[in-house]
């Protein structure tokens, strides 16, 4: 997996340091989105300060974006590989779990675009949907 890693951030022009592929063999690992605390836990010792700026700077060469789901923590999901620098293309729903919390990309949801009024500019645009997810449903 670390050659697969390496290649990726190569692909993003992102150096491949020992760290950098640590977190993102971590992300690939993932079914959900996860916070700065959950990539803290499953590195540790790793320094959190560290984790910040790799997961920061995954976000901007486009290989990771961060989710605003109302929990009032920023969570951390791979890009689909179309994203790039500054841009990122992979505008989808997220689902929020009420019962256990977990967040996930639904990227066949696509987020509609809105038509603003004159004199208006977007600069960011997140919908998150909250409910029960199929694992807490049953």
């Amino acid at each position: 997996m670390i050659k697969e890693a390496e290649q990726i951030l190569v692909q993003k022009d992102i150096s491949p340091t020992a760290m950098r592929l640590l977190v993102l063999e971590f992300l690939l690992k993932q079914s959900s989105a996860i916070s700065l605390s959950d990539v803290e836990k499953g590195l540790e010792p790793a320094d959190r300060v560290t984790l910040y700026r790799v997961l920061k700077k995954f976000e901007e060469k486009g290989l990771a974006h961060s989710i605003d789901d109302g929990s009032g923590v920023p969570k951390y999901a791979l890009c689909a590989e179309d994203c790039v620098a500054g841009h990122h293309h992979d505008l989808h729903v997220h689902f929020f779990c009420n019962a256990c919390r977990e967040t996930s990309c639904l990227p066949k949801s696509k987020i509609p675009q809105v038509i603003l009024p004159e004199g208006f500019a977007s600069e960011e645009v997140n919908l998150t949907v909250k409910g029960t997810c199929r694992k807490c449903f049953s």
